[in-house]
């Protein structure tokens, strides 16, 4: 709960002010100004969502970098949407702060931007409109101040004096300068007249400058002027070069006419071919006879490139040159590709004189390439487009799309327990496994659709033009081929796959968001039983990064020793004795907070890192119990085990290892086990729980009757204890159906010879009624809370206070 103090002082504040819970990002506080400035009833805001306010894809991913703890101070400037739909511009600052030593929150600062917004907009426009003023003259432009200093200048005045990237990135004045020297035939004179120009603001001149590029160029120098005195200058340059008469070019051309590698041809005025070199005949087995009066259409007409050739003789009507590939057939019908090049020459009046072509054969570059990009975009496996292409078609569906406004799906697959089938009959089959998943995929698509391999066991399918329900169509039509069963070596098996549906532009307008939303909704299917498909929703990335953090933060928590455990009193029934305790992990994170194990635990077991924490978890409670043991003490310690542990193959020799270290009496430590470990791999389990009950500890069956009970595993196994959840107690005094099934566990387990614990016993009335239906144990608020070593040692191990006085005095004061 916040504090009244903090919502007093954020109502005193002129900026609107949100309070927001750092996990869920749900707003806590909210100030007066925040709700007007949002157009908002008072109080509204409390227990939203604080993504309910973001108005543009670019917020939410803002959101996403808050909640995956990119950083404890943001400052940035956004859009938000009121209710009558009027959009507003704020700045916004996002701060980490610790109210005290257990609670932490993020503190939002919001201030209305729109009257600056509104200013800064109309600057920039006129900017955009003096730069577009600019630019759309024919000559070279540079603007200076009256001391030289460079305030602007146009395209066309860097492309005139060749300036480099690097000099058009940096703006520096003095490296422009320098490079204008250097291009200068007589740079003293250009500096002089710069001199004088600069010592005269009024002067108007005219100059000629020639630069070692073979460039003329005229100048002309004007003052420019504001409110009547000068304040700068206008250079403009004009390019006054002459053009190199159109014979000296075909002198030139005719030098290496012969002895060029290339091959080329000459046509007259009228594009007809009057003459060609030896390379010519060589790459197209025509001779000069042969050729003599074609046109160039005549020469490189065919079936496959009509289109090309259109375009070809239009740019080179219009442009002067054209430059591509084309395929051409030689003499002896054999298709070869072609790097040409045509190039207009024209006379002093602008009339084409002649046509040459230039020509390389790129046939076997060609192959090579198509080669490379066939092992560069395909999976080698399953000859699938891999992530490379498929990014590639991504792009040109996005671009297909914006030009009409249309929109197109992608599902991300991933076949659901793939790796069993690889680690039971090897990588070999699984790959033909991944071949025939493939072979299915392709026929559930269209053509015009995609499916590409990431990697693994994991697909992605592009659906061209698709909208939800074409993309729900496929999804299922996916999930039905791929119900049937598989048959390999005369294997029987069965192949399921859990899907994610990204839609564009809904769900992201770049790839890589498509690709990571879609996946995320995969994961959510994999969380809620797989073999199904869900579409992508906003909440999804939130709820991820937010398990991402508590994951990272688990992890540093556990190499610095962060995580602790709380001992919860165990109490005989009928002796009102207190003869052991549940160790319960408890953490508490500097920016978390206290954290729930509820939270913690299932992200734990999702990402396997439960199994270091498990392993800490038994060598703490053992130790801890070793030395509560060490004055002739019996007090029995309860360790809960997860799935992923126990199933770990030196799970037993750990357990051996840390009772050997502590000195500890084995029966001392009983091990809770949920049914779920149970009924796994049965035969391999009942080995396990044999070599435990070998080594003296006593196990237990935790949350009885919530999972998938089985009365022979209740036979078969070294059990002593079942657990009976706190779901059956809660409500027992009240709910007959809970006291009958309280009742039937109690009467099963006596009449299998095993002890009975009830946890989650808050109430007196909830004891007696255990008493009556003859319970042997009890845990529970009730007899106290789940408490640090040294509080348990105070409560309940003290040498002058018997344990069962420490009870009865206890439930004499609930």
């Amino acid at each position: 709960m916040i504090q009244r103090q903090w919502i007093a002082l954020i109502e005193g504040m002129i900026e609107g002010v949100l309070l927001v819970d750092p996990l869920q990002l749900q707003i806590l506080a909210a100030n007066r100004s925040a709700h007007k400035l949002l157009g908002l009833a008072p109080d509204s805001l409390i227990g939203t969502p604080v993504v309910d306010l973001a108005s543009s894809p670019e917020d939410m991913f803002f959101w996403e970098d808050v909640a995956a703890g990119l950083s404890n101070n943001i400052y940035s400037e956004t859009l938000l949407k009121r209710p009558d739909d009027s959009i507003i511009h704020v700045v916004r600052r996002v701060s980490l702060v610790h109210l005290d030593v257990e609670t932490t929150l993020y503190v939002v600062a919001i201030r209305d931007h729109t009257d600056q917004r509104h200013v800064e907009t109309e600057l920039e426009k006129l900017i955009a409109e003096l730069r577009a003023t600019l630019e759309s003259t024919a000559d070279g432009i540079l603007v200076t101040d009256m001391d030289g200093g460079i305030r602007s200048y146009n395209h066309l005045f860097a492309k005139l004096w060749n300036l480099p990237e690097e000099l058009l990135t940096q703006r520096e004045d003095v490296a422009v300068y320098s490079w204008m020297d250097q291009c200068m035939v007589d740079a003293s004179y250009y500096n002089e007249r710069l001199a004088a120009i600069r010592r005269s603001p009024l002067m108007e001149a005219s100059d000629v400058l020639v630069l070692h590029s073979g460039k003329v160029l005229e100048r002309v120098t004007l003052p420019q002027y504001a409110r009547g005195r000068p304040i700068g200058r206008v250079y403009s340059f004009r390019d006054i070069s002459q053009k190199l008469a159109d014979q000296a070019r075909i002198q030139l051309a005719s030098k290496v006419f012969e002895a060029s590698t290339d091959a080329i041809f000459i046509t007259d005025c009228e594009q007809k071919i009057i003459t060609i070199n030896p390379s010519f005949e060589k790459l197209t087995q025509y001779n000069e006879v042969e050729m003599l009066g074609l046109s160039i259409e005549d020469f490189l007409l065919n079936q496959s490139n009509t289109e090309i050739l259109k375009h070809l003789l239009h740019d080179l009507d219009q442009q002067g040159f054209w430059e591509g590939e084309i395929w051409n057939r030689r003499k002896d019908g054999h298709a070869y590709l072609c790097m040409i090049s045509l190039v207009r020459v024209q006379d002093e009046r602008g009339q084409t004189l002649h046509t040459i072509g230039f020509f390389k054969d790129r046939t076997e570059s060609y192959n090579a390439k198509q080669k490379i990009e066939e092992l560069a975009f395909s999976d080698a496996l399953t000859g699938l487009p891999n992530r490379l292409l498929l990014e590639e078609r991504i792009n040109q569906s996005i671009t297909h799309a914006n030009r009409g406004n249309g929109e197109f799906a992608l599902l991300f697959l991933d076949l659901d327990n793939f790796k069993q089938i690889n680690d039971s009959l090897g990588h070999p089959f699984g790959d033909r496994v991944l071949i025939e998943v493939t072979e299915r995929l392709k026929n559930c698509l269209r053509q015009v659709d995609t499916a590409a391999r990431l990697g693994g066991d994991e697909f992605v399918l592009l659906l061209h033009q698709a909208n939800a329900g074409g993309a729900e169509i496929c999804a299922r039509r996916v999930l039905a081929d791929m119900s049937a069963p598989f048959c390999l070596d005369g294997i029987q098996f069965s192949v399921t796959c859990s899907i994610g549906i990204a839609l564009y532009p809904a769900d992201g307008n770049k790839i890589e968001d498509l690709i990571k939303n879609a996946d995320s909704a995969m994961y959510h299917v994999k969380e809620r039983g797989r073999s199904d498909f869900r579409f992508y929703q906003r909440q999804m990335n939130i709820g991820l990064l937010s398990r991402m953090k508590i994951d990272h933060a688990m992890r540093q928590a556990l190499e610095h020793q962060e995580f602790r455990l709380h001992y919860q009193p165990l109490v005989c029934l009928q002796s009102n004795q207190v003869f052991g305790a549940e160790a319960l992990i408890r953490w508490y994170d500097k920016d978390l907070g206290e954290v729930s194990p509820a939270k913690f635990i299932p992200i734990a077991e999702e990402t396997g890192l439960i199994i270091a924490i498990g392993t800490w978890v038994m060598h703490t409670a053992i130790a801890q119990a070793a030395s509560w043991n060490k004055d002739g003490r019996h007090l029995s310690i309860s360790i809960n085990v997860s799935a992923l542990q126990f199933q770990q193959a030196n799970f037993v020799e750990s357990l051996a290892n840390a009772l050997d270290d502590a000195h500890l009496d084995p029966a001392c430590i009983e091990l809770e086990l949920t049914e779920s470990i149970l009924i796994r791999d049965i035969e391999e389990t009942l080995k396990k729980l044999n070599a435990i009950a070998k080594l003296g500890v006593r196990m237990a069956i935790d949350d009885f009757g919530t999972g998938y009970s089985s009365l022979s595993y209740l036979k078969r196994f070294p059990i002593h204890k079942l657990k009976i959840d706190r779901s059956f107690i809660m409500n027992l005094a009240k709910d007959e159906s809970d006291i009958a099934i309280v009742t039937a566990i109690i009467s099963l387990a006596h009449a299998l010879k095993l002890k009975v614990i009830a946890e989650g016993v808050e109430t007196e009335e909830q004891k007696e009624l255990l008493c009556e239906l003859n319970c042997n144990e009890i845990q529970g608020y009730l007899i106290a809370k789940a408490l640090n070593p040294h509080e348990f040692e105070a409560k309940f191990l003290q040498q002058e206070t018997p344990l069962e006085q420490s009870v009865l005095h206890n439930l004499s004061h609930q």
